[in-house]
């Protein structure tokens, strides 16, 4: 048993984590922000309505490129909403949290909340642990070495140029959610209204396709299309990309407890309202790792106390920018890209090894 495995050093850590949790409790930062979480769904759906009504009045010019921009936009928050809602965020039921994931996640941005919930808890579960974390999984971008390591001929030629093409991957994001969100509601499994989803998702991308060829020339039409998915790919994509992306990978085998392992792997965005708004609160990737149910306006009222709580038992709180983040995520990438070996590993690894 590895000195990380110790029943001491774990039970110092998981009594560490109570403690915080039992200090946050006590805040009343878990309590449900309903008002807040009902005045943005209603601002969202008048965003969406109001910005589809426009799209029909004003008909064939190429000013409709600013409003596929703000759909791109629209559709991002619906993404968010759905995330806060199948993390319990919003209200006391967990059915009303559900529904409201399941219908605005499906109506609004063509997300499936079967697909992804079950996607995003094993992320949550092991953030950047190898063969467990599906968002480092072997895919288009390789985040690990040796996925990287095993390629060959185009592929080996796309992965030694991963960082740099990265963002501009990020702009597909949105095609690949929809494609991605339709196969898992596809799959031989038992599905929870499955038809449901399937239908609202279907009828969403329709919408998003049909309205413009109706009231645009065709090259409007493409034009507006590949802007919204590009904008909703990158927005989305890259909330998500700078919080774990170039932090250290785990191995498979190795057992961390709940509070390292969500805030080594983890990495805060800096900013003001401006990066909260765009980022959906995910900037505050540690203290919603954390506390995953907690209300998306109360994360930043949690940071001092995370941050404060880390300090004062040795565990390093990371927080850049977000361009500082993206030049991390873009140099990892090609690190890995390029063959070499464990470029960002553990410092848990690092310590024991």
């Amino acid at each position: 048993m590895s000195p990380i495995d110790t029943p001491a050093v774990n039970r110092k850590f998981v009594s560490s984590y109570t403690d915080l949790a039992a200090e946050v409790r006590e805040s009343g930062l878990l309590d449900r922000r309903q008002i807040f979480y009902i005045h943005r769904i209603v601002i969202t759906v008048l965003a969406f309505l109001g910005a589809w009504t426009l799209v029909v009045v004003l008909g064939d010019t190429w000013w409709q490129l600013v409003l596929a921009v703000a759909l791109g936009v629209i559709s991002t928050h619906f993404g968010f909403l759905g995330h806060d809602g199948a993390h319990r965020q919003m209200f006391s039921s967990a059915g009303a949290n559900e529904w409201a994931a399941r219908l605005i996640a499906a109506s609004g941005a063509g997300l499936s909340l079967h697909w992804w919930r079950g996607k995003h808890n094993k992320h949550h579960k092991a953030p950047n642990q190898i063969g467990v974390d599906p968002d480092i999984a072997d895919g288009a971008i390789a985040f690990v070495p040796e996925y990287a390591a095993a390629r060959t001929g185009f592929s080996r030629w796309f992965a030694r140029r991963q960082g740099w093409l990265f963002i501009p991957l990020l702009t597909l994001e949105g095609l690949s959610l929809h494609v991605a969100s339709l196969r898992g509601l596809a799959e031989r499994t038992s599905v929870p209204h499955r038809a449901l989803e399937i239908c609202l998702i279907v009828a969403r991308i329709s919408l998003g396709v049909a309205v413009p060829f109706a009231v645009m020339s065709p090259v409007q039409a493409v034009c507006f299309i590949g802007i919204q998915l590009g904008v909703f790919g990158m927005l989305l994509g890259g909330a998500f990309a700078p919080n774990h992306k170039g932090m250290p990978l785990v191995p498979k085998d190795l057992r961390v407890d709940f509070l390292r392992r969500q805030v080594l792997m983890s990495r805060n965005i800096r900013g003001g309202r401006l990066t909260d708004f765009m980022m959906g609160g995910l900037n505050y990737q540690i203290e919603h790792h954390l506390f995953p149910s907690m209300p998306r306006p109360n994360l930043s009222k949690l940071q001092p106390l995370v941050r404060a709580h880390c300090a004062r038992h040795g565990v390093t709180y990371t927080e850049t920018s977000l361009l500082a983040s993206y030049g991390i995520v873009i140099r990892y990438l090609n690190q890995v890209g390029i063959g070499e070996r464990d470029p960002f590993t553990c410092p848990l690894v690092r310590t024991y090894r």
